[in-house]
């Protein structure tokens, strides 16, 4: 393995090669500077929900999660014991998945699918899943569509104003969030009978992004807020942009439909791992730490999904792989499995560094008897071999010492749809 190991180091990919507390800090700055409003990689973008307000029980709400090519929906009530209420789950595709539609065609499928329950509730909450400009009134601005969606229309529209006149009930209470906000609000669907200092959301899946809560004086952009408030802020992390990438990442990045943007989730989540691990590989073999054969047949491999590394580097013996049937020497195979496997270590450096800034930013957890609940969502982080592990020994030994935190985890089963339920329920 010493050509492995000549290769990683000298590209300096090993989580090692990481100074943590470094980066902590470079990510807590452009928190800062994006809260002032200044020059940053993070939006810090102000959601207008107040998290710590309590929420209503026994009041059925209309929750809604649109996102990809799905949308679903229920009428759902918290109960006073503590208990959740679910009726009316439906499962729909997204309007615009096979064909262009227009704005009215596209507003009016929408209520179409909620309309048996638009009686039964005069609040929704709606998790839409798509880059949207929040306003203070929790209505929210298109700015795109992911590409799977057809509807050229709708970018620029107001969704929630728009989804009400297609209803024809304007009157009604609307809340617009996206999923990694419905995520921080799920968990705290969970929190009857427990006290926590503060709570966070993650999401690790296709991408990765952050949200917590922040007082509002500190939102020094947004000045006319309530200073004693305080809400939760999208940290749009995903496109931190100072994270010590190598110019190997710099090579994939120049591949993928944006280089430049969302430079940070292009090292480590679930819809550019792959291509990642794919283009090191086949450096690796250009420089000799795999054979010229190797390398041969890795060229062939025009993409490569992060499902499949995931699957090589847990069993790097089994047929059943795309790199396994390029990789036809032992040897190749097993420094195949230790370039990918130190990549997914170096994965989990980068995210408990984005979570330990949260965390500090947040100045909460001090306690253990008041930690902060922090919710995670996304296949990435809970299937990538070996990654959860080492993430949390990462976080917990930065997090020690003085800079000691209190944190519990949590995972919410259809956390978009219970956390847009919570945020129509929250006055």
């Amino acid at each position: 393995m010493d050509k492995t190991d000549k290769f990683l180091g000298e590209h300096k990919l090993r989580a090692g090669d990481i100074e943590m507390e470094f980066l902590v800090e470079l990510f807590l700055s452009e928190m800062t500077k994006g809260l002032k409003g200044e020059q940053s990689s993070l939006r810090m973008i102000p959601t207008y929900i107040e998290a710590d307000n309590e929420f209503l029980k026994d009041t059925p709400v209309i929750a809604i999660d649109a996102g990809g090519t799905n949308f679903r929906s229920a009428l759902i009530s918290f109960k006073s014991g503590g208990t959740l209420e679910v009726e009316g789950l439906e499962n729909k595709l997204m309007p615009g998945l096979d064909r262009e539609v227009s704005k009215a065609e596209f507003f009016r499928t929408m209520a179409g699918y909620i309309e048996p329950l638009a009686g039964r509730s005069d609040r929704i909450g709606f998790c839409f899943s798509y880059p949207t400009e929040i306003f203070p009134d929790k209505d929210g601005r298109l700015i795109q569509f992911c590409k799977e969606v057809q509807a050229p229309e709708v970018v620029g529209q107001v969704i929630g104003k728009s989804l009400l006149g297609a209803l024809g009930m304007k009157e009604k209470k609307i809340v617009l969030l996206n999923d990694t906000v419905a995520t921080l609000l799920a968990g705290k669907s969970k929190s009857f009978g427990k006290t926590y200092d503060s709570y966070m959301g993650f999401i690790l899946g296709t991408g990765t992004n952050t949200c917590y809560i922040e007082a509002n004086r500190n939102i020094l952009k947004k000045p006319e807020l309530v200073q004693s408030g305080n809400q939760i802020v999208n940290v749009e992390s995903g496109n931190f942009g100072k994270a010590p990438r190598t110019g190997l990442d710099i090579l994939f990045d120049n591949t993928t439909n944006n280089p430049g943007n969302y430079t940070f989730e292009k090292m480590f989540s679930g819809g550019y791992l792959g291509g990642l691990c794919l283009t090191i590989l086949k450096a690796a073999a250009a420089e000799g730490a795999l054979s010229a054969e190797a390398g041969e047949r890795l060229n062939d491999i025009g993409d490569l999904a992060t499902g499949e590394a995931n699957n090589f580097v847990a069993n790097p013996g089994s047929a059943d792989n795309i790199l396994s049937d390029r990789l036809t020497y032992a040897q190749d195979r097993a420094a195949a499995a230790r370039i990918i496997d130190t990549l997914v270590d170096r994965a989990a450096v980068l995210v408990a560094s984005n979570l330990s800034a949260v965390v500090l930013k947040t100045g909460k957890g001090t306690s253990p008897e008041s930690p902060i609940l922090l919710t995670i969502e996304g296949t990435t982080f809970y299937k990538l071999h070996n990654f959860r592990v080492r993430f949390e020994k990462y976080f917990s030994e930065f997090l020690a010492g003085e800079r000691k935190r209190y944190i519990e985890f949590a995972e919410v089963d259809q956390s978009s749809l219970i956390g847009a339920a919570l945020a129509g329920l929250i006055d």
